[in-house]
This record gives structure tokens, C-alpha cells and sequence, in this order.
């Protein structure tokens, strides 16, 4: 494409409509003004919250209503910085916006902590006393789930100042990681002498040329080796100091506080990791088949990144890929379709690249607002893939607003990659399944084997190193470095099998991993795809009321637990059937693409 505009100089019709929030600052900086007004209103209701059924249901709506313009305010002036982050007046608007909702939080902040010092049987003498408070019944339940986690008072102000002293641990990681270590240097593919850092290391893994692949590879973990023990030592307090909270608390462990914060049985993680590791043949042989096709005698783990085909250069226009996105997702029924048309028309979605614009792809937006989309369009299939994807996002936010009051309307993190990921399923069948060229089919089966390879299998090997932490940590083992590489070392020769050469610095890798400090979450990935493999083989096979299931499930916003919501849509993580589904998918996509290449060698294409 064209060198990169101003963004002045982009049309408008590729950029979103910001003026549906806020017509000018005018506005918002009213909405600033009236809740700055109210802050010591809400500080008052300290005294009074519990008084009555009718005095709790008038806090908890006035929080909620000065909630919603706190959250516009602060959609607004996000987007409007990401617009272009060098601009001096958008990173006011961003402070603004971030010193009002430090301010609103601190005026509520005694809310829930008052909440839950009583039991949930005065709650519940509260509703016959005052009826209307049962609009907030679901969201009181779940806050009350935790008190039997609480601790008493002293306790409890203890336990958060302790919390805080203990918190450092991941910004030291990102500080040492991202700003103090100098990786050094390495060849790009022009011979061109490059620095190496953490972020642009993804490009060089990936590059066709093997002997940057191995440089960059050897070069970064070489490095990471260096500070081993320091890193071990940052994980290990990390590690250690969420296993004593979580004891102090009355936890059974730290994976099971981990869980029941995400309203899940500790089947799900337990469940996934068995099924990844009776699954792992599928991987095996797209390992060997790489490594025949890329045509080396070894097959190192720098190899496994590359692309087996090499970049499709197809360009898809904008124009193109609505047109594409619109009959993909026909599928869902013309309501569906006519919220996609409206992102498009009342322009949700800001498409091009501009200077000064945040890099990649999100779904943004509140309950009072578009949800926005903003994307680096470029016109590879990637950019497709990544509208349709983050369109999944926004319409997944879109029914949950639709369907539900403010304080139910957003979703859990677990099911948040749901609906993205069962788009971009379905745009890779679909194209898979109509287009005439060999290539093509190629590359985007490619692609599906490496989403699968990364998310399913990668993700719960990270899991399953995470879980080895906490499970030493809690028999009060000692986690040196020596331990730690040792551990993740054999977990790489699991998941790689005998085809991949296991290369010694991979038992570094676990360095560079900032999910580690996250407690936790790296599953959600894995489940997220295999829910969405579930839910894309049932609308594809035409299940009866497949597709009425899953618009159902969009709508529920957060009025249920996560598996719950999901087994509307006939999924339940609980079950091994689930990722074993989406094993069987990825080993028919490696049999599909196996076929295909064959077939195209046949015809005189390939490596050969």
C-alpha cells in the first residue's frame, strides 16, 4: 500500500464516528463537570447504604447511573487518543478521563466492603421490604460469593497493604524485560544489522530466511539466560505471595481461587490439560510435515514459527472484504447482518492506518456508545480476518447491551473470545470452501494450523507450567531457575515430540512470559477456541436452532456464570468432548492441508 497518511489526509468514511459519544469537548467536558458535582453526594451514602431495602436500592442506582458516564467519558477520550497517540490534545482528553475515574472510584470505594459486612439474609429481608431492589438480585449474589472469603475488618486493610508491597513483581518483570535488557543485535533478511528486542522478535521468528530465524532465536534466549536467576527469583515471589493470600483467604490453592473467580469448576483447567495431552498426535504430524515441506533434516523449534507457505500476496480491498464479511456471516440470519451493515454504515469501525495511530486491532466502546472497532487495514487476508474477528467482538458487545441493563451487560472474560474466534472460523472455512485458487487454500489452512498449534496446544503447555508453580510453591519447594528450566524444558520435548529438535535455549522461554504474573488466564485462550469449534461445527452441520442458541447466548450479557451461558450454546468446558472437538478439527485441517499440498505438488507447485 501508499506510504502511511496523516490522518487528516484519510477519507471519512474509513474513520469511526466519534461524534455519536460526544458532538465536540463542550459536551464532554460537561459530563466531567456534572459527575465531579456529584462525587460528595456519593461519599455521603456511606452511613446510610444498609439503613433500608429502599436506601441500598438508591446508592447502588445512583452509582450505577454516574457509572455509565464515567464510562462514556472515558470510551471517548480512549478512542480519540488511539486516534493519534502523539497528539498533546488527546492525551489531555486521556488524563481527564483517567483522573475522573480514579476520583469517582475513590468516592465508592466503600461500597462493597460495606456490602458485604452483613449477611445475605438482611439482603434478602431487604427485597420484601423495598420489591424494587430485586433488580439488582443477580448482581448482589455474586458479590456475596465472596464473603466467605472475607477476612474481618483489620484484616482486611492488612491484607490490602500487604497487597500492595507485594505487587511489584510484574512491573519489575515488564521494566527489566522491555526497557533494562539489551538484547543486541542480529542480520535481518537484507544482511542489514538490526537491534533485537522483545517485541520485534515475533517478526524476525517467523522470517523465510532460517538463518535469521536461528539468529534471533539463539541471540534472545542467549541472552534471557543471563538473567535467569534474577527473573526466577521475580516469578517465585510472585508466585509465593498470591499462594499465602489465597491461604489466608481459606482457598483450597490458588488455582481453585483462580477458578472460582471466574465462576468455574476446576474440571474446565483440569479437563483441557488431560484432553490436550491425549490429543497431541495431530500436532506431532503437522510438526513432521513441516518439516518435510520446509525441506530441512532437522526440524529446530526456530523452524516450527516460519510459515510452511510463504506469504500469499493476494490484496483485498476494503470494499472487498465487507463484501466477503457479509457473506460469511449471512449465516446468522438477517438481523445478525443488518448490526454488521450498521458497522459499516454509522461508521463503528476506524479502517486505516494513520501517523500517530495505535497499531493493531480492538473492539472498543461502552454501554452508552457504538462498539467501536479500530483496525490497521492493509488489504492482506490477515486484515480480513482481523475485521471479521474484532465485528465478532463488537456484535457480541452489541446484543449483551441490547438485551440487558448497565449492571449486567458485560460479558466474562472467558467467553470474551467466543464470538471473535467463531467468526474467523467461519471466514476460513468459507473461503477454504469457495475459492478456486490452490494458494490460497494453502495459506489460510496454514494459518488455521498455526492458530490451533499456538492457542490449543502452546496455551495449555503454558498451563500446565503455570500449575507446576503454584503446586510447588504451595508444598513450599523451592522454584530456582535451575528448577524452573529444568520443568519447561521437559514440558517443550511433551509438546514437541521426537521430530522436533528440543533445542537449550527454549528452557528460557518461560523468561519472556508476562501471562505468568497474570494468575491464571492463559487457558481462557484455549477454551475460548474450543467453545468456538464446538459452536462452528454445529451451525456449519445445521444443528437444529444452532444459530437461535447462539444469538441467545450473545444476549446474556452477565446475568449468568460463563459455562452457563455457554451450554445454551450446547458447549460445557466441563466436558472433555469439547477440546477433544476441537482436536479433531485441527487434525482434519493438518489432513486437509496435507491432501491439498500434495495436490498442488502434483501440479507442479511447492518446494519441490
Amino acid at each position: 500500500m501508499s506510504e502511511i497518511k496523516n490522518r487528516s489526509e484519510v477519507s471519512s468514511e474509513y474513520q469511526w464516528d466519534l461524534t455519536a459519544i460526544y458532538k465536540d469537548e463542550n459536551e464532554f467536558q460537561q459530563d466531567i463537570d456534572k459527575i465531579l458535582s456529584q462525587l460528595d453526594i456519593l461519599s455521603s451514602y456511606e452511613d446510610s447504604m444498609l439503613n433500608s431495602g429502599k436506601d441500598l436500592y438508591e446508592v447502588t442506582t445512583k452509582i450505577l447511573e454516574l457509572s455509565r458516564i464515567v464510562e462514556k467519558i472515558y470510551v471517548y477520550a480512549h478512542l480519540k487518543y488511539n486516534e493519534d497517540i502523539t497528539l498533546a490534545s488527546s492525551i489531555q482528553l486521556l488524563d481527564k478521563a483517567t483522573n475522573l475515574n480514579i476520583k469517582f472510584t475513590q468516592s465508592i470505594s466503600y461500597y462493597d466492603s460495606k456490602l458485604l459486612s452483613v449477611s445475605y439474609e438482611k439482603i434478602e429481608k431487604m427485597y420484601d421490604e423495598y420489591p424494587g431492589l430485586r433488580e439488582y438480585e443477580i448482581y448482589f449474589k455474586k458479590s456475596f460469593r465472596f464473603q466467605k472469603y472475607m477476612l474481618g475488618e483489620k484484616e482486611e486493610k492488612l491484607l490490602s497493604e500487604l497487597q500492595k508491597t507485594f505487587s511489584d513483581t510484574e512491573s519489575i518483570f515488564v521494566n527489566l524485560t522491555d526497557s533494562d535488557i539489551d538484547f543486541g543485535h542480529i542480520k535481518d533478511e537484507d544482511g542489514k544489522i538490526v537491534e533485537l528486542t522483545n517485541t520485534n522478535f515475533s517478526k524476525y521468528i517467523k522470517s523465510k530466511n532460517r538463518e535469521v530465524r536461528k539468529d534471533a532465536f539463539t541471540t534472545l534466549y542467549t541472552v534471557y539466560k543471563r538473567y535467569r536467576t534474577t527473573l526466577a527469583s521475580c516469578l517465585e515471589k510472585e508466585v509465593k505471595a498470591r499462594s499465602t493470600f489465597v491461604k489466608i483467604r481459606g482457598y483450597k490453592n490458588s488455582l481453585d481461587a483462580a477458578m472460582y473467580s471466574d465462576e468455574l469448576n476446576e474440571s474446565v483447567y483440569t479437563s483441557l490439560i488431560e484432553s490436550v495431552t491425549n490429543g497431541l498426535a495431530p500436532l506431532y504430524k503437522y510438526y513432521k510435515l513441516k518439516k518435510e515441506i520446509l525441506g530441512v533434516d532437522e526440524l529446530h523449534i526456530y523452524d516450527t514459527y516460519a510459515n510452511i507457505i510463504e506469504k500469499y500476496d493476494k490484496k483485498y480491498s476494503y470494499a472487498e472484504a465487507r463484501k466477503i464479511v457479509n457473506h460469511v456471516l449471512k449465516v446468522f440470519g438477517d438481523e445478525y447482518l443488518s448490526y454488521i451493515n450498521k458497522a459499516f454504515d454509522e461508521r463503528w469501525i476506524d479502517v486505516m492506518p494513520n501517523k500517530g495511530k495505535t497499531g493493531g486491532a480492538f473492539s472498543g466502546g461502552g454501554y452508552d456508545t457504538y462498539p467501536y472497532i479500530l483496525t490497521n487495514y492493509q488489504e492482506e487476508f490477515g486484515d480480513v480476518s482481523t475485521l471479521i474477528h474484532e465485528l465478532g467482538h463488537s456484535m457480541h458487545s452489541y446484543y449483551s447491551r441490547k438485551n440487558n441493563p448497565y449492571v449486567y451487560s458485560g460479558y466474562s472474560i472467558v467467553v470474551a473470545e467466543v464470538a471473535s474466534t467463531v467468526n474467523e472460523l467461519l471466514l476460513a472455512r468459507y473461503i477454504i470452501d469457495h475459492t478456486n485458487d490452490i494458494e490460497e487454500k494453502l495459506y489460510i489452512l496454514d494459518r488455521l494450523m498455526g492458530l490451533f498449534k499456538g492457542t490449543i496446544y502452546r496455551q495449555t503447555m503454558y498451563e500446565e507450567f503455570e500449575k507446576f508453580l503454584y503446586e510447588s510453591a504451595e508444598k513450599e519447594e523451592s522454584l530456582t531457575a535451575d528448577v524452573l528450566c529444568d520443568k519447561f524444558y521437559d514440558l517443550n520435548k511433551k509438546y514437541f515430540g521426537d521430530d522436533v529438535v528440543i533445542d537449550d535455549e527454549i528452557r528460557y522461554e518461560w523468561e519472556r512470559m508476562p501471562h505468568l504474573y497474570y494468575n491464571f488466564y492463559m487457558y481462557k485462550y484455549a477454551t475460548g477456541l474450543s467453545a468456538a469449534c464446538y459452536i462452528v461445527n454445529s451451525i456449519l452441520s445445521k444443528e437444529k436452532d444452532a444459530v437461535k442458541n447462539y444469538i441467545e447466548f450473545l444476549k446474556q450479557g452477565g446475568r449468568m456464570a460463563p459455562n452457563e451461558e455457554l451450554k445454551i450454546t450446547g458447549v460445557d468446558l466441563t466436558k472433555k468432548e469439547v477440546c477433544d472437538n476441537a482436536i479433531k478439527m485441527f487434525s482434519s485441517v493438518v489432513d486437509e492441508f496435507e491432501k491439498t499440498y500434495n495436490e498442488y505438488k502434483r501440479s507442479g507447485g511447492g518446494n519441490e
